[in-house]
């Protein structure tokens, strides 16, 4: 028995068309115990792994600078506060600068190396960065505060680089599998914000000493990562995957004769009408592909610049109205807690929504309009009790539960209007061509957090 043509479920409709043939002739199998999504989510985790954890454990990265001005003299002391003070922001622009430029390079390699090739070298070069990290946490860097902090930013560079090429070569990967796949890969890299945001506030409240909560923080990660190589090295010994896999290997993503017209795919739920073309070795055409993603593309790009001038740099910086009386929570917890748990909490939460929930659409006027609404956290977030401040001297919200308010619907936005768009992208796009399009709308995002942190290191020197 042969399943009737167009016989995917909507939800079930994968992104990428299968040959007649192949259709034909090989019935889709079941997830069993839903193996596929479960990898999709682990790998999820890790693609913002590396990101998370460096932003996370802020309290380990002031201590160590701390410890470090503590020998030096006058202008040592000076050098390691402005460390200390915008560590954030030179963390943000270190990760997402050279992050635009390798999804570039990317997005060039997409038919040239395969996506097997490209997703295990880039975890291979986070898990040996990361042990790096690990290292140094047991070292005295008392005496080279400077060369510290420049190898800390050089291990930042790295690593998201090749965190970007990991993640977007995963999602260019699910835009071959039904779209349950690649909302499970979204979902997972939220929530690999909250496990370094737990991971953090356990290791911080279990262990006495800095040091032996950083230690076990990053030995944390390290496991992770590794556990993200193996379930990736399961993902093609799947039944279920191999079926879906096996056609990124056939002929599927095209490049587009100069001067071709895509004017007449489907628009979700819809089906592709372009004819099935060779698989080429070359560059994907990025004219049809920024043609059909344009709007979409600022969406996302506005989202994540908002996001990442706020978070972390703003957003962790905001002291309790109460520190003065000394407690746990406004001393030791606020920021770990209001900050980091509730803005990646707030986030997978409201990537999870998009499972159910999917409005506006597309083409939708109400999606750039919420989406530019958003800018009116930065007023927000700039008039809380945001410390120090050297300039801006007003604070209105003078209450911790602004801030609580505040990053929760930051996190609920972020999550739902990103989700969205990312996964809007490759479904606006011939289906044979989704792959590079899950790698531009990559670059999107990446560069929303490039210009924004840029912004954020300004803004914050403004306070």
């Amino acid at each position: 028995m042969h399943p009737p043509a167009g016989g995917f479920p909507p939800d079930e409709e994968p992104l990428v068309e299968e040959s007649t043939v192949n259709r034909y002739s090989r019935q889709k199998p079941s997830d069993r115990l839903h193996g596929t999504y479960v990898i999709f989510f682990l790998l999820g985790i890790g693609s913002l792994l590396p990101w998370n954890f460096f932003i996370t454990a802020k309290h380990y990265w002031m201590y160590k600078l701390q410890n470090c001005s503590d020998r030096a003299g006058p202008a040592g002391q000076a050098a390691a506060s402005d460390l200390r003070d915008f560590f954030e922001s030179y963390v943000s622009i270190a990760s997402t600068v050279p992050s635009v430029l390798c999804l570039i390079g990317n997005f060039l390699l997409v038919n040239k190396v395969p996506a097997s090739v490209r997703i295990l070298s880039s975890l291979f070069v986070m898990l040996a960065v990361f042990l790096v990290i690990t290292v140094l946490v047991k070292v005295d860097t008392s005496a080279w505060t400077t060369g510290f902090f420049a190898l800390t930013i050089g291990c930042v560079v790295v690593v998201s680089s090749a965190s970007t090429v990991f993640a977007s070569s995963i999602f260019g990967l699910s835009s071959c599998f039904p779209m349950k796949n690649l909302q499970a890969l979204i979902s997972g890299q939220a929530m690999g914000g909250t496990i370094s945001a737990v991971a953090s506030l356990i290791d911080l409240a279990a262990a006495a000493d800095v040091t032996d909560s950083a230690l076990a923080y990053f030995l944390t990660a390290d496991i992770f990562i590794v556990i993200c190589v193996m379930v990736y090295l399961l993902l093609p010994r799947l039944e279920y995957s191999r079926y879906y896999m096996s056609r990124q290997e056939s002929p599927s993503l095209a490049t587009v004769p100069p001067g071709s017209s895509v004017e007449d795919e489907a628009e979700p739920g819809g089906t592709a009408n372009t004819p099935f073309l060779a698989k080429s070795t070359g560059i994907p055409p990025l004219r049809p592909i920024l043609q059909k993603t344009a709007l979409l593309g600022f969406c996302l790009f506005y989202v994540f610049f908002i996001s990442i001038i706020i978070f972390p740099s703003l957003s962790s910086n905001i002291e309790s109205v109460s520190k003065s009386s000394g407690s746990l929570w406004s001393t030791k917890y606020f920021a770990p807690l209001t900050s980091f748990l509730l803005y990646n909490l707030a986030d997978w939460c409201g990537r999870q929504i998009t499972a159910w929930i999917q409005v506006p659409g597309p083409k939708s006027k109400l999606l750039p309009v919420l989406v530019l609404l958003r800018t009116v956290f930065l007023p927000l977030f700039i008039l809380s009790n945001y410390q120090p401040r050297a300039h801006i001297q007003t604070v209105i919200f003078n209450r911790d539960v602004y801030p609580v308010v505040f990053t929760v619907l930051l996190g609920l936005s972020n999550g739902y209007l990103g989700t969205l768009v990312i996964i809007y992208g490759p479904k606006i796009v011939p289906k044979e061509l989704a792959e590079a399009a899950g790698v531009v709308m990559t670059f999107y995002l990446m560069l929303g957090l490039a210009v924004g942190s840029a912004c954020s290191v300004l803004i914050v020197h403004l306070m």
